[in-house]
């Protein structure tokens, strides 16, 4: 029970983290648009993006499925948007 508590006490420690970092970029930027910063206001903006793209580029999203030699599972979603219904001929001499 106590690792419930820690766990959940964790998470709630993390969530109060995250609003008070969404309060006071809110404020920033208000105060920012207040003093009529606007250069500042797209300097951050294009920091901010640039951040979140590297994040992104960096983070492992497909950490399911960790061999590169596995092939990708199939997909008929092809032949779902062209309107066919049967499966392609290569799927059904696999499903044999």
């Amino acid at each position: 029970m106590a690792k419930a508590n820690a766990a959940a006490a964790a998470r709630k420690r993390r969530r109060m983290v995250t609003l008070l970092w969404i309060v006071g970029i809110g404020a920033l930027v208000t105060a920012l648009i207040y003093k009529e910063q606007i250069a500042l206001l797209y300097i951050l903006a294009t920091v901010s993006v640039t951040a979140l793209l590297v994040i992104v580029a960096l983070a492992d999203l497909d950490g399911a499925r960790r061999d590169a030699a596995t092939p990708a599972p199939f997909d008929d979603a092809a032949a779902l948007a062209d309107s066919t219904t049967a499966p392609a001929p290569a799927a059904r001499a696999r499903r044999r």
